[in-house]
């Protein structure tokens, strides 16, 4: 068996080589290891792993859902200032970062990719800010008990974007306030939700229709 802590060193080096810090589009305030493009990034893991058929790299690259809601809470600070924020299917940690920035008393990012749980944690050194990394799946469970839930673009599939919206009802029923950012996915449930901002924002060439993207950040009816 593997030793963690040496997997955990060489993805820390994957990420390292294969990105470059920079701020992401229209976020100043932050920094990020993001990629190039996707599918030469994408063969890279599948060959550091030794198999085919994974996860693209959505860790390196700071997608226009999850920029959306960075901004919304870097302008918007009393959204998660002095609360517990859980921002889950992470990423780079983009909206992690964002709320911790804005004050938010704990940050905790999820993401099923052990590259993304290592890219946050690097991001997160990065911008000297305090953020909770797990590996974890946590939608067939009851949402944490947390006061702000944060998810960019999770609407991109239908399974997975009909996976999302339940539990994120559920953690709204709890009594969570959710914050969604989309840049107009088919299977955003539009009926069910309150757009609070929109943004015009810059994507990744490789997998979206146009260079700027109106990007909204909603919140739960």
């Amino acid at each position: 068996m593997a030793d963690p802590t040496e997997q955990q060193e060489r993805r820390r080096a994957f990420v390292r080589a294969y990105t470059r810090v920079q701020a992401p589009p229209g976020l100043p305030e932050l920094r990020l290891h993001l990629g190039g493009e996707v599918t030469p990034l994408w063969q890279l893991t599948e060959a550091e792993l030794d198999r085919e058929g994974v996860d693209p790299p959505f860790w390196a690259f700071a997608w226009a859902g999850g920029q959306a809601v960075a901004r919304y809470l870097l302008d918007t600070a009393s959204e998660v200032s002095g609360l517990r924020v859980l921002d889950v299917a992470s990423g780079s940690g983009l909206c992690a970062l964002a709320a911790a920035r804005a004050g938010a008393a704990t940050v905790r990012a999820v993401d099923i990719d052990p590259f993304s749980v290592t890219a946050i944690g690097l991001n997160a050194t990065l911008n000297d800010l305090d953020v909770q990394v797990a590996c974890v799946d946590l939608l067939d469970d009851e949402p944490p008990d947390v006061d702000v839930v944060l998810a960019g673009d999770v609407c991109y599939e239908r399974a997975m974007a009909q996976r999302f919206l339940a539990w994120l009802e559920r953690a709204s029923a709890a009594g969570a306030r959710v914050l969604l950012g989309d840049p107009g996915r088919g299977y955003l449930p539009r009926d069910r939700l309150v757009r609070l901002a929109e943004y015009e924002l810059p994507t990744t060439p490789e997998v979206e229709e146009a260079p700027l993207r109106v990007v909204g950040v909603y919140t739960l009816r």
